[in-house]
């Protein structure tokens, strides 16, 4: 049995790690992900894992994990920022305000695919412009959804969380788990 994880997201190969985990293959799928005309955060970033799923092919003996991260204000998506100039705009639109982050899981063998979803609260405080320059500045906010990682220096950001702190970085770890034992996956073989 291989395990291929669909993302090329190196927060997600060190939150597999915690479970001791180490992905077969890594073939993160090309696919549009833009969201539908009014389409809500939720059922958007479920329908992203699932088509980023069946998007990666699967031989047999196979299991494909694939997961997206959604950062969600009221019904407004916030995805990758393609610049500094969206990341800023994302950083003060969350300044002193609490939103969603929504990380979906879709775990697919034998022709079937396990969902998931998890849903958790964030609080950001007010942000200077000191601090949202700074911020830009390191780098730190390419690639990831709402301009900002929890896990670096924009932690410094976060006072509160309610939910998986592991899926705001970009996978629920207790979730996963889950979700690979039922696909097959001998998670706990070696203890």
């Amino acid at each position: 049995m291989k395990l291929v994880l669909g993302s090329g997201s190196p927060r997600r190969l060190e939150l597999l790690a915690q479970l001791g985990v180490t992905p077969d293959e890594i073939r993160p799928p090309d696919i549009y992900e833009t969201p539908l005309k009014a389409e809500l955060p939720r059922p958007y970033c479920q329908r992203m894992a699932r088509e980023k799923a069946a998007a990666v092919t699967a031989g047999d003996g196979e299991i494909v994990l694939c997961a997206d991260t959604t950062v969600a204000l009221g019904r407004r998506i916030l995805g990758k920022p393609a610049d500094a100039g969206e990341a800023a705009e994302f950083l003060y639109a969350l300044s002193g305000r609490r939103h969603r982050v929504i990380t979906a899981i879709a775990v697919k063998a034998q022709g079937l695919i396990w969902e998931r979803d998890v849903v958790t609260a964030v609080q950001m405080k007010r942000l200077s412009d000191d601090e949202v320059n700074g911020y830009l500045a390191t780098g730190d906010w390419q690639g990831k959804a709402g301009g900002y990682a929890i896990q670096g220096p924009a932690g410094a950001f976060i006072p509160w969380i309610s939910g998986s702190f592991s899926a705001v970085m970009g996978l629920p770890v207790a979730e996963t788990a889950h979700l690979l034992s039922a696909a097959g996956w001998p998670l706990w073989r070696g203890a």
